[in-house]
């Protein structure tokens, strides 16, 4: 049995406070249910609603975010697994307090920009983000001018799908860490596939995924392993700008791929944070180059 074991600095450590959740998002009450076999208070995490109330609410009670929000159907992310990440990259700069002076790029910015959010709220850091859709770009947007963060978090459009870094890292910037969260399958049929397979096992008849997501976020060609061989590829393009790469790798099975390319590339050094939340499992490759100190 898997122990949950979030990051010492995660403030997600405890169940879930529901009162001061709803008292902070009085509208996350209407999604406050009964556990049926230990009638403590929780909520149908099978509803894209209810997820996506709950995550404002976090984010509102935690990280004094007064304004949080996505477009229908965009991804929904567990906001405790997102901290995880912060705080573990917080480790690797060796810089677990706040310091305005680092940067930070996130591949992937999404509609939801919970990456920044969190990381200017934590540690003050400033951020990048980029991304191939220009709804999730004005969505981003939206949640970072709504709280007044214009001058910490940034957004750039990429324009050419095909590229990660080229377009995004101007000849000027430096940035301390870079962070991704990669399109996971394979294929549109992957993910319904397996959509279809978790909500089975839940009792669930519903073929929706409660967390959303739309086709770039969950899906490219090769999955997670083909997208973070282009992006070790081109982090060779930009190893003087750039202290830390790093990419969520959600299969296990694809690290050992992941660590062969790294070598053949050249990394100087390469680290794996593995992160746990109740049964999941995730963890996220960092890798540097020689030559920045």
């Amino acid at each position: 049995m898997i122990i949950k074991k979030l990051h010492p600095r995660n403030k997600h450590q405890d169940r879930y406070n529901f009162e001061a959740l709803c008292k902070c998002e009085p509208e996350l009450k209407k999604f406050i249910i009964k556990n049926k076999y230990n009638q403590e208070l929780t909520i149908d995490f099978s509803s894209a609603n209810a997820v996506k109330i709950l995550n404002k609410s976090l984010l509102k009670y935690f990280y004094n975010l007064d304004f949080w929000d996505i477009p229908p159907n965009y991804l929904c992310p567990p906001i405790p697994g997102r901290a995880d990440y912060i705080h573990f990259v917080a480790d690797c700069l060796n810089e677990p307090k706040t310091n305005d002076k680092i940067r930070v790029l996130d591949v992937g910015v999404g509609a939801n920009c919970v990456y920044p959010l969190i990381g200017f709220s934590e540690y003050r850091w400033q951020f990048i983000g980029s991304d191939i859709d220009p709804l999730a770009l004005k969505s981003a947007q939206q949640n970072i001018s709504k709280n007044q963060l214009d001058a910490f978090i940034n957004l750039r459009h990429q324009a050419d799908p095909k590229n990660i870094f080229k377009g995004i890292i101007h000849l000027d910037d430096f940035f301390d860490f870079v962070i991704c969260n990669p399109p996971f399958y394979q294929s549109a049929l992957a993910a319904q596939s397996s959509t279809i397979k978790k909500n089975k096992n839940l009792g669930l008849k519903k073929n929706t995924i409660n967390f959303g997501g739309i086709a770039n976020e969950l899906w490219c060609v090769g999955g997670e392993a083909a997208f973070i061989k282009r992006m070790i590829e081109e982090s060779l393009d930009y190893k003087n700008q750039v202290k830390w790469f790093s990419s969520l790798v959600s299969s296990k099975e694809n690290l050992s791929a992941i660590y062969g390319e790294l070598k053949r590339a050249g990394a100087y050094k390469i680290e794996t944070y593995e992160m746990c939340q109740g049964h999941k499992i995730s963890r996220f490759v960092a890798w540097r180059f020689s030559g920045l100190k």
